[in-house]
């Protein structure tokens, strides 16, 4: 009898362990990760797939073969690092409705990444002519300390013209954040774009001078997915944004990046060959 009891506390104990382990893991699957680089939300009030999909993995980029590459996860965006260019192959990054509307103040603190090779210093721009371009803004990362600290690492920079800095490119970060609200969460994938003709460099590093700049955006839990891609020279910008709009299998045509592969084939392939630039710029 004593040996039947030992059994069944034995078997009781087993179980109880089980379910205090699911139960953590579903708890920490569901809370957003540092990096950010997949969809989370502290409760589900937070989630803004109301059929409840989520596609992990969305951060994720194929590059052509050949191309230099290391990748840094940091809290809220991840780095494709280009140590040849010494600035990022793109940069990815989740952006929340919830996150957008936060007070954590910016920093302008920039630092030098020295487990990245390439990664240049914040002296290399300095007299250069070109901004400290953000690929990731600060504006996005004002949900944490540590996301707002990370955003001003040199990785996540590249030589931009100011006009474009303060004018049109700010002006599509300030939509992206109107649409994550709308949308409750978008992803964003942006860097540079070079030719053959950018062989312009500055600083010590001798960071290279992108033409152009690239934005992909996909809005992947609402009812319909879409996506919609932007590319803009590196001078001042003018004109309507929708000028500057194409889809995202031009984009791909144009980088030779793969984008989104993370997505069901059925979705990636719908949301990917058309957009309406109208339907992204709706108020609702």
């Amino acid at each position: 009898m004593k040996v039947l009891k030992k059994y069944y506390l034995i078997k009781f104990l087993s179980a109880f362990v089980s379910i205090a382990i699911f139960i953590l893991l579903a708890t920490n699957s569901c809370a957003k990760t540092n990096a950010g680089n997949e969809p989370g939300f502290e409760d589900s009030s937070q989630n803004p797939s109301s059929s409840g999909k989520f596609y992990p993995g969305l951060e994720t980029v194929l590059l052509p073969e050949g191309l230099p590459e290391q990748i840094k996860e940091y809290t809220g965006f991840t780095v494709s690092f280009n140590k040849d260019n010494h600035t990022p192959n793109y940069v990815a990054w989740e952006l929340l409705g919830t996150e957008v509307s936060n007070e954590v103040s910016r920093t302008d603190n920039f630092w030098q990444d020295l487990e990245i090779e390439g990664c240049p210093a914040h002296s290399d721009y300095s007299y250069s002519g070109w901004d400290r371009g953000h690929m990731c803004p600060a504006a996005d990362q004002k949900w944490s300390r540590e996301a707002m600290e990370d955003c001003f690492v040199m990785t996540n920079m590249c030589p931009q013209d100011h006009d474009l800095n303060a004018g049109a490119w700010n002006t599509l970060e300030n939509k992206e954040r109107q649409w994550a609200k709308r949308d409750s969460c978008i992803m964003i994938i942006a860097g540079p774009i070079y030719s053959e003709n950018d062989t312009d460099r500055i600083g010590r590093s001798g960071v290279r001078v992108p033409g152009a700049f690239f934005k992909a955006l996909l809005a992947p839990y609402i009812e319909k997915p879409r996506a919609i891609a932007f590319v803009y020279p590196n001078i001042n910008s003018t004109g309507n944004m929708e000028k500057y709009a194409m889809s995202i299998d031009d984009l791909e045509t144009l980088l030779g990046y793969d984008l989104f592969p993370a997505l069901p084939d059925d979705i990636e392939n719908a949301v990917e060959a058309e957009f309406s630039f109208v339907e992204w710029n709706r108020s609702r």
